[in-house]
Protein backbone atom coordinates (compact mmCIF):
# COMPACT_ATOMS: atom_id res chain seq x y z
CA UNK A 1 0.00 0.00 0.00
CA UNK A 2 1.14 3.26 -0.89
CA UNK A 3 0.12 6.66 0.83
CA UNK A 4 1.01 9.88 0.45
CA UNK A 5 0.31 12.63 3.00
CA UNK A 6 -0.31 16.25 2.16
CA UNK A 7 1.06 19.17 4.38
CA UNK A 8 1.32 22.52 2.93
CA UNK A 9 1.89 24.63 5.34
CA UNK A 10 4.84 26.65 5.17
CA UNK A 11 6.76 26.71 7.87
CA UNK A 12 9.32 24.57 9.95
CA UNK A 13 7.08 24.95 13.33
CA UNK A 14 3.64 23.44 11.22
CA UNK A 15 6.02 20.52 10.13
CA UNK A 16 6.68 19.94 13.14
CA UNK A 17 3.02 20.08 14.66
CA UNK A 18 2.14 17.99 11.73
CA UNK A 19 4.68 14.83 12.73
CA UNK A 20 2.50 13.07 14.87
CA UNK A 21 -0.39 12.94 13.16
CA UNK A 22 1.44 11.88 10.09
CA UNK A 23 3.47 9.07 12.10
CA UNK A 24 -0.29 7.69 13.49
CA UNK A 25 -1.10 7.51 9.91
CA UNK A 26 1.87 5.36 9.00
CA UNK A 27 1.89 3.07 12.09
CA UNK A 28 -1.99 2.33 11.50
CA UNK A 29 -1.41 1.06 8.15
CA UNK A 30 1.93 -0.49 9.03
CA UNK A 31 4.27 1.21 5.99
CA UNK A 32 6.07 4.39 6.08
CA UNK A 33 4.13 7.14 4.13
CA UNK A 34 5.54 10.10 1.29
CA UNK A 35 4.78 13.60 2.12
CA UNK A 36 4.24 16.80 0.33
CA UNK A 37 5.88 19.51 2.01
CA UNK A 38 6.62 23.09 0.75
CA UNK A 39 10.27 23.73 0.30
CA UNK A 40 9.97 26.56 3.50
CA UNK A 41 9.24 23.66 5.71
CA UNK A 42 12.79 22.44 5.56
CA UNK A 43 11.64 18.95 6.06
CA UNK A 44 13.80 16.98 4.57
CA UNK A 45 16.73 18.78 6.95
CA UNK A 46 14.85 17.53 10.23
CA UNK A 47 12.98 14.43 8.77
CA UNK A 48 14.74 12.41 6.33
CA UNK A 49 15.81 9.79 8.28
CA UNK A 50 12.09 9.30 9.85
CA UNK A 51 11.53 5.58 9.25
CA UNK A 52 7.82 6.77 9.55
CA UNK A 53 8.37 8.94 5.83
CA UNK A 54 9.18 6.71 2.83
CA UNK A 55 10.00 10.07 0.30
CA UNK A 56 9.59 13.76 0.80
CA UNK A 57 8.16 15.61 -2.41
CA UNK A 58 8.49 19.10 -2.69
CA UNK A 59 5.64 21.52 -3.41
CA UNK A 60 7.13 24.08 -5.92
CA UNK A 61 5.93 26.60 -5.35
CA UNK A 62 7.24 30.37 -5.43
CA UNK A 63 7.79 34.09 -6.80
CA UNK A 64 10.08 32.91 -9.43
CA UNK A 65 9.50 31.17 -12.49
CA UNK A 66 11.71 27.76 -11.09
CA UNK A 67 9.89 28.05 -7.65
CA UNK A 68 6.64 28.45 -9.76
CA UNK A 69 6.42 25.07 -11.45
CA UNK A 70 3.62 23.53 -9.54
CA UNK A 71 1.30 26.78 -9.38
CA UNK A 72 -1.26 28.11 -11.62
CA UNK A 73 -3.04 25.64 -14.22
CA UNK A 74 0.45 24.15 -15.47
CA UNK A 75 1.22 23.68 -12.11
CA UNK A 76 -1.74 21.51 -11.51
CA UNK A 77 -1.40 19.34 -14.43
CA UNK A 78 2.41 18.79 -13.83
CA UNK A 79 1.75 17.36 -10.20
CA UNK A 80 -1.01 15.39 -10.77
CA UNK A 81 1.23 13.94 -13.83
CA UNK A 82 4.09 13.45 -11.01
CA UNK A 83 1.55 11.83 -8.64
CA UNK A 84 0.05 9.60 -11.01
CA UNK A 85 3.31 8.01 -11.59
CA UNK A 86 4.05 7.68 -8.08
CA UNK A 87 0.54 5.08 -7.89
CA UNK A 88 -0.91 6.06 -4.59
CA UNK A 89 -3.65 4.24 -2.81
CA UNK A 90 -4.47 6.24 -0.42
CA UNK A 91 -4.03 10.36 0.08
CA UNK A 92 -4.59 12.11 3.46
CA UNK A 93 -4.81 15.90 3.00
CA UNK A 94 -4.47 18.55 6.14
CA UNK A 95 -6.12 21.23 4.62
CA UNK A 96 -9.89 22.22 2.71
CA UNK A 97 -8.09 23.01 -0.41
CA UNK A 98 -10.64 22.09 -3.38
CA UNK A 99 -7.28 22.34 -5.37
CA UNK A 100 -5.65 19.40 -3.80
CA UNK A 101 -8.93 17.61 -3.60
CA UNK A 102 -9.18 17.73 -7.54
CA UNK A 103 -5.43 16.62 -7.74
CA UNK A 104 -5.50 13.78 -5.54
CA UNK A 105 -9.04 12.66 -7.71
CA UNK A 106 -6.95 13.20 -11.62
CA UNK A 107 -4.21 11.80 -9.93
CA UNK A 108 -6.05 8.49 -9.94
CA UNK A 109 -6.26 8.25 -5.88
CA UNK A 110 -8.78 5.99 -5.11
CA UNK A 111 -9.46 7.03 -1.16
CA UNK A 112 -9.14 10.84 -0.22
CA UNK A 113 -9.32 11.79 3.38
CA UNK A 114 -9.22 15.33 3.58
CA UNK A 115 -10.58 18.16 6.43
CA UNK A 116 -13.65 19.26 4.74
CA UNK A 117 -13.85 21.16 1.92
CA UNK A 118 -13.98 25.56 2.14
CA UNK A 119 -13.66 25.08 6.32
CA UNK A 120 -10.24 27.25 6.39
CA UNK A 121 -11.09 30.47 8.44
CA UNK A 122 -12.37 28.25 11.75
CA UNK A 123 -9.48 25.42 11.86
CA UNK A 124 -7.55 25.36 14.81
CA UNK A 125 -3.95 24.14 13.90
CA UNK A 126 -3.73 21.16 16.02
CA UNK A 127 -7.53 20.31 17.09
CA UNK A 128 -8.82 19.80 13.84
CA UNK A 129 -6.06 17.64 12.97
CA UNK A 130 -6.73 15.89 15.91
CA UNK A 131 -10.62 15.49 14.79
CA UNK A 132 -9.48 14.34 11.56
CA UNK A 133 -8.11 11.81 12.83
CA UNK A 134 -10.15 10.55 15.19
CA UNK A 135 -12.47 10.26 12.91
CA UNK A 136 -10.96 8.46 9.67
CA UNK A 137 -8.57 6.47 12.00
CA UNK A 138 -10.26 6.21 14.70
CA UNK A 139 -7.11 7.36 16.90
CA UNK A 140 -6.80 9.79 19.67
CA UNK A 141 -3.40 11.33 19.30
CA UNK A 142 -1.35 13.39 21.61
CA UNK A 143 0.23 16.77 20.65
CA UNK A 144 3.66 16.37 21.30
CA UNK A 145 6.04 15.64 18.11
CA UNK A 146 9.68 13.60 18.68
CA UNK A 147 12.16 14.26 16.65
CA UNK A 148 15.25 11.58 16.18
CA UNK A 149 18.66 12.06 15.09
CA UNK A 150 21.56 9.72 14.77
CA UNK A 151 23.48 9.46 17.82
CA UNK A 152 26.86 9.76 16.37
CA UNK A 153 26.26 13.08 14.60
CA UNK A 154 25.11 14.51 18.76
CA UNK A 155 28.47 12.94 19.96
CA UNK A 156 30.90 14.20 17.44
CA UNK A 157 29.15 17.74 18.01
CA UNK A 158 29.72 17.61 21.47
CA UNK A 159 33.55 16.76 20.19
CA UNK A 160 33.39 19.48 18.08
CA UNK A 161 32.26 22.65 20.15
CA UNK A 162 33.92 21.20 23.43
CA UNK A 163 30.27 20.92 24.91
CA UNK A 164 30.84 19.85 28.70
CA UNK A 165 28.43 19.30 31.28
CA UNK A 166 30.72 21.27 33.81
CA UNK A 167 28.56 24.50 32.67
CA UNK A 168 24.64 25.04 31.23
CA UNK A 169 24.65 24.76 27.86
CA UNK A 170 21.46 27.05 26.58
CA UNK A 171 20.15 27.77 23.21
CA UNK A 172 19.62 31.34 22.58
CA UNK A 173 16.63 30.99 19.69
CA UNK A 174 17.35 35.05 19.06
CA UNK A 175 15.54 34.78 15.60
CA UNK A 176 12.24 34.36 14.13
CA UNK A 177 10.04 34.71 11.20
CA UNK A 178 8.64 38.10 11.38
CA UNK A 179 10.00 41.03 12.72
CA UNK A 180 6.93 41.45 15.30
CA UNK A 181 8.02 38.04 17.06
CA UNK A 182 11.86 39.44 17.32
CA UNK A 183 12.24 39.90 20.83
CA UNK A 184 15.17 43.07 21.26
CA UNK A 185 18.58 42.26 21.65
CA UNK A 186 18.61 44.03 24.76
CA UNK A 187 16.13 41.65 26.70
CA UNK A 188 18.00 38.52 25.63
CA UNK A 189 21.57 40.47 27.17
CA UNK A 190 19.03 41.46 30.23
CA UNK A 191 18.31 37.72 30.23
CA UNK A 192 22.14 36.96 30.02
CA UNK A 193 23.37 38.98 33.04
CA UNK A 194 20.53 37.09 35.09
CA UNK A 195 21.80 33.50 34.31
CA UNK A 196 25.32 34.38 34.29
CA UNK A 197 25.25 35.86 37.78
CA UNK A 198 23.85 32.52 38.92
CA UNK A 199 25.28 29.47 36.33
CA UNK A 200 28.45 28.78 34.55
CA UNK A 201 27.20 28.72 30.67
CA UNK A 202 27.62 28.97 27.65
CA UNK A 203 24.93 30.42 24.99
CA UNK A 204 24.47 29.26 21.14
CA UNK A 205 22.91 31.74 19.35
CA UNK A 206 20.31 30.90 16.46
CA UNK A 207 18.97 32.71 14.04
CA UNK A 208 18.72 33.48 10.68
CA UNK A 209 20.13 35.97 7.88
CA UNK A 210 17.50 38.26 7.96
CA UNK A 211 19.39 41.56 7.97
CA UNK A 212 17.57 42.35 11.57
CA UNK A 213 18.03 39.08 12.74
CA UNK A 214 21.44 39.77 12.17
CA UNK A 215 22.15 42.81 13.80
CA UNK A 216 19.98 41.48 16.76
CA UNK A 217 23.03 38.93 16.79
CA UNK A 218 25.83 41.80 16.32
CA UNK A 219 24.37 43.76 19.14
CA UNK A 220 24.84 40.39 21.54
CA UNK A 221 27.71 39.48 20.64
CA UNK A 222 29.17 43.00 20.95
CA UNK A 223 28.78 42.80 24.96
CA UNK A 224 31.12 41.26 27.48
CA UNK A 225 29.33 37.99 26.46
CA UNK A 226 31.02 37.58 23.28
CA UNK A 227 33.71 34.73 24.51
CA UNK A 228 30.90 32.61 25.98
CA UNK A 229 28.60 32.76 22.81
CA UNK A 230 28.38 30.74 19.97
CA UNK A 231 26.83 32.04 16.69
CA UNK A 232 24.63 29.61 14.92
CA UNK A 233 24.00 31.52 11.43
CA UNK A 234 26.21 30.11 9.04
CA UNK A 235 24.75 26.57 9.72
CA UNK A 236 22.08 24.40 8.39
CA UNK A 237 19.04 23.35 10.13
CA UNK A 238 20.49 19.62 9.99
CA UNK A 239 24.04 20.93 11.35
CA UNK A 240 22.04 23.02 14.19
CA UNK A 241 19.83 19.65 15.36
CA UNK A 242 22.44 17.98 17.36
CA UNK A 243 23.87 21.19 19.15
CA UNK A 244 20.51 21.88 20.20
CA UNK A 245 20.36 18.14 21.27
CA UNK A 246 23.39 18.43 23.61
CA UNK A 247 22.03 21.43 25.37
CA UNK A 248 20.55 21.57 28.73
CA UNK A 249 17.73 24.24 27.95
CA UNK A 250 16.17 25.85 25.15
CA UNK A 251 15.18 29.92 25.26
CA UNK A 252 13.45 31.38 22.11
CA UNK A 253 11.10 33.18 20.49
CA UNK A 254 8.26 31.75 18.85
CA UNK A 255 10.22 30.31 15.80
CA UNK A 256 11.17 27.15 13.97
CA UNK A 257 14.26 26.60 17.36
CA UNK A 258 11.52 26.38 19.46
CA UNK A 259 9.76 23.97 17.88
CA UNK A 260 12.39 22.03 16.83
CA UNK A 261 13.81 22.25 20.39
CA UNK A 262 10.49 20.73 22.10
CA UNK A 263 10.99 18.17 19.82
CA UNK A 264 14.13 17.23 20.11
CA UNK A 265 13.16 16.71 23.67
CA UNK A 266 14.89 19.86 25.42
CA UNK A 267 12.67 21.89 27.54
CA UNK A 268 11.96 24.76 25.92
CA UNK A 269 10.88 28.47 27.54
CA UNK A 270 9.35 30.14 24.15
CA UNK A 271 8.87 33.90 23.91
CA UNK A 272 5.75 34.33 22.72
CA UNK A 273 5.50 38.00 21.40
CA UNK A 274 2.86 37.93 18.90
CA UNK A 275 1.93 34.72 17.87
CA UNK A 276 -1.35 32.38 19.15
CA UNK A 277 -0.33 30.74 22.24
CA UNK A 278 -0.98 26.70 21.06
CA UNK A 279 2.14 27.93 19.08
CA UNK A 280 4.25 27.96 22.22
CA UNK A 281 2.38 25.00 24.66
CA UNK A 282 1.19 22.46 22.61
CA UNK A 283 4.09 20.48 23.92
CA UNK A 284 5.08 18.89 27.52
CA UNK A 285 8.37 20.42 26.97
CA UNK A 286 7.68 24.04 26.45
CA UNK A 287 7.08 26.90 28.84
CA UNK A 288 5.64 30.22 27.13
CA UNK A 289 6.37 33.40 28.65
CA UNK A 290 3.46 35.49 27.14
CA UNK A 291 4.18 39.97 27.57
CA UNK A 292 4.02 41.94 30.42
CA UNK A 293 0.07 43.06 31.48
CA UNK A 294 -1.94 40.51 28.96
CA UNK A 295 -3.30 37.45 29.71
CA UNK A 296 -3.14 35.59 26.45
CA UNK A 297 -1.45 36.24 22.96
CA UNK A 298 -2.51 36.58 19.28
CA UNK A 299 -1.50 37.63 15.96
CA UNK A 300 -2.08 41.02 16.97
CA UNK A 301 -0.68 41.25 20.39
CA UNK A 302 2.61 43.37 18.76
CA UNK A 303 4.26 41.87 22.93
CA UNK A 304 7.75 41.71 22.05
CA UNK A 305 9.03 45.04 23.84
CA UNK A 306 6.85 43.70 27.25
CA UNK A 307 9.09 40.21 27.27
CA UNK A 308 10.08 40.24 30.89
CA UNK A 309 13.31 39.14 31.35
CA UNK A 310 13.15 38.25 35.06
CA UNK A 311 10.01 35.98 34.19
CA UNK A 312 11.99 34.23 31.91
CA UNK A 313 15.34 34.07 34.26
CA UNK A 314 12.33 32.52 37.25
CA UNK A 315 11.24 30.11 34.90
CA UNK A 316 14.76 28.95 33.51
CA UNK A 317 15.98 28.30 37.68
CA UNK A 318 12.52 26.50 37.77
CA UNK A 319 13.39 23.84 34.85
CA UNK A 320 17.20 23.55 35.96
CA UNK A 321 16.90 23.21 39.80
Amino acid sequence: MKILVVQNKMGIGDMVIYLPFIEAISRKFNTPVSILVKQSSKTEQFLKDNRNIEKIIILEQGNNFKEAKHQGFSGFIKLVKELRKLNFDKIFIFNSSLRFYLIAKFAGIKNVYQYSLFTKKNQHIINTAKKFIKQNLNLTIESDPKILINNKSVQDIKLKFKINNDQKNIILGIGGSGPTKRVPAATFIKLMHLISNTYRCRFFLATGKDEEEQEILKEILNTEFNDSCVPLDELSISETLPIIKNCDISICNDSSFSHLSSGLGIKTIVLMADTPLIYGNYSPRMYPIIPDGENTVTHNTSGKDKINPNKIFDQLKKILN
